[in-house]
């Protein structure tokens, strides 16, 4: 598990207002440098920019909801905040201001502010509708909440987008009628440049050791990942029922994140609840975590606290691999993040294979309803997000690197 857990108290951290600093970084482009040496993203093509910076000029609060397919988008997110020569205010999760001085200096002068995601952070909630009804700078929030490694893939939504959006759009209106908050979608797209035979085929080569498989020749990446996935669960399989259980790969996956979930939920919250995976582990972490942070809890309760913040860290990681993911449409890019994902599941490190083009296409803008309709049975605003992210994210996952199996393992030219 990594270290997404602060044992702190927790204390709100607002961003850092030096607007001349601010404009200065972000039209310097260092950002954009600092991917291209750190992470291998070494092009970006942004697109439809225009329809951000029109929605701007007309005054209206403007919220961008990216896909989150890597832990790469805040950061390529600068990208398309110098082409519109704008900052963002962004959301971002508390552990990430308990890195270096300078990486949270950095982060605060950007526009970033905590949110306390294993509790109710009614001051991230109040800054990010301050944000939207003062319309001075966009605001940047990830709806996934966090990155799923899955970019041809939408995952589950949280509701709180819609809240924020409401909030800020009931209150505009109230000062003046004419005033709006829109919603623009943006859909990020990763393509990779390098050779399949590179770095992903060390990497997985490294990953199959591990699990003291034989080097495979003549083999396809799509049927070693597929071993990989196969042996990786049943490990947990039988760590957690004690035998690897027979059934589709669908069926075992939601059966081992049931019984990781279902007794901390029983615990916890009082029944099994229903819903994505992302919200069941949220109001877990909400009611376990807490007095750890306060140091409300002896050793022993909290060591047993912390082996439930690691199943629930372990169902998340279970119910994010996609099914059918490799049945069509099988590309570079797809394979490779299935290999990053790996290597992260095990290590706990996150690894980025480059070199890679970032795309980042600006969705239009989609006007908030200041009410909701209580009578629909899902949120109307976050089903337009919804529809519109999966639409352009189907049709950018047509620019990837079709597969082609070589019996030699190398690329085609």
């Amino acid at each position: 598990m990594q270290n997404i857990f602060i044992e702190q108290e927790y204390k709100f951290i607002p961003p850092i207002h030096w607007p001349f600093l601010t404009r200065w970084i972000n039209r310097s482009g260092f950002f954009p440098w600092y991917l291209k040496r750190t992470a291998g993203v070494v092009q970006c093509e942004v697109t439809n920019e225009s329809r951000l910076t029109d929605s701007l000029r007309a005054g209206h609060g403007v919220l961008v909801t990216p896909n989150h397919p890597s832990t790469l988008d805040p950061l390529a997110m600068s990208y398309l905040s110098r082409k519109i020569d704008s900052c963002f205010y962004a959301m971002a999760s508390w552990h990430l201001f308990h890195t270096s001085r300078f990486e949270r200096w950095a982060v605060r002068l950007m526009g970033a502010f905590s949110v306390f995601r294993e509790g109710l952070d009614r001051q991230a909630i109040d800054m990010a509708v301050r944000v939207l009804t003062e319309a001075s700078r966009p605001l940047c929030i990830f709806p996934e909440g966090t990155a799923t490694r899955t970019n041809d893939r939408l995952s589950e939504m949280l509701d709180g987008v819609s809240f924020i959006a409401r909030t800020a759009a009931k209150k505009r209106a109230k000062d003046d009628p004419s005033k709006r908050v829109v919603v623009h979608p943006v859909a990020i797209k990763y393509l990779y440049l390098g050779k399949l035979e590179k770095e992903p085929q060390q990497l997985l080569e490294q990953i199959e050791k591990r699990l003291t498989f034989r080097p495979l020749e003549g083999v396809s990446y799509v049927e070693r990942l597929r071993r990989v996935g196969e042996a990786l669960l049943s490990l947990k399989e039988i760590e957690y029922f004690g035998e690897v259980r027979g059934g589709e790969i669908a069926d075992r996956q939601n059966a081992l994140v049931e019984r990781l979930m279902a007794p901390l939920e029983e615990e916890w919250l009082g029944k099994v609840q229903t819903g994505g995976i992302v919200g069941r582990v949220k109001n877990v972490r909400m009611k376990v975590f807490p007095d750890i942070a306060k140091g409300a809890v002896d050793s022993q309760e909290r060591a047993r606290r912390y082996r439930h913040l690691a199943d629930t860290y372990l169902a998340q990681q279970i119910a994010f691999y996609p099914i059918g993911y490799f049945e069509e449409g099988v590309t570079h890019e797809r394979i490779v993040e299935t290999i990053e994902r790996f290597e992260e599941d095990i290590t706990d490190e996150a690894p980025t294979l480059g070199p890679l083009k970032v795309i980042i296409d600006v969705l239009p803008a989609i006007e908030v309803e200041p009410q909701r309709d209580r009578h629909a049975e899902s949120d109307a605003l976050m089903e337009q997000i919804k529809h519109a992210l999966t639409s352009r994210l189907n049709e950018l996952a047509l620019l990837g690197t079709p597969y082609q199996f070589m019996p030699d393992g190398s690329s085609p030219a």
